[in-house]
């Protein structure tokens, strides 16, 4: 019943952020980490966290999967007229570290950082291409020249 409601809930969010495929174990990743997190134990009432940590988990680190946002760029040969910024997609939650994993679309990997700004109300597409898995398309609706 457990694995059920957790590929229930990984091929919803695929579908809502229309992800590539090669996405689908940081789905199950994230989806698991939030089920631990928010569903609760009828018979303690409370959830996995509160129970394991003795304290409700704090809710405002989430994010929705797919969302576009905008990892700080920390290279050090960016130049003074360069972008500050990437454009990537979130894909879940660092494992040993309070930190968000996230698919930088320009460089094609996935990085872990803290340093990232949420555009929430915009999700990604992608389609799948016969040159591998890599997000190809994006909708980034409008982009707030103060953000990149």
């Amino acid at each position: 019943r457990r694995n059920h409601t957790l590929i229930e809930a990984v091929r919803t969010m695929l579908i809502y952020a229309q992800a590539s495929l090669f996405l689908w174990a940081e789905a199950v990743a994230t989806a698991c980490f939030t089920q631990n997190q928010s569903i609760i134990r009828l018979r303690h009432g409370k959830t996995l966290y509160d129970l394991m940590h003795d304290k409700q988990p704090d809710l405002s680190f989430f994010h929705v999967f797919g969302a576009l946002c905008y990892p700080i760029n920390d290279s050090g040969n960016i130049g003074k007229l360069q972008p500050k910024a990437d454009i990537g997609i979130f894909i879940g939650y660092a494992p040993i570290k309070k930190a968000f994993r996230i698919y930088n679309w320009r460089t094609r990997r996935i990085v872990e950082t803290i340093h990232v700004d949420f555009d929430e109300m915009t999700t990604m597409a992608s389609e799948q291409s016969s040159s591998g898995p890599a997000l190809n398309d994006m909708i980034p609706g409008t982009i707030s020249s103060g953000l990149v």
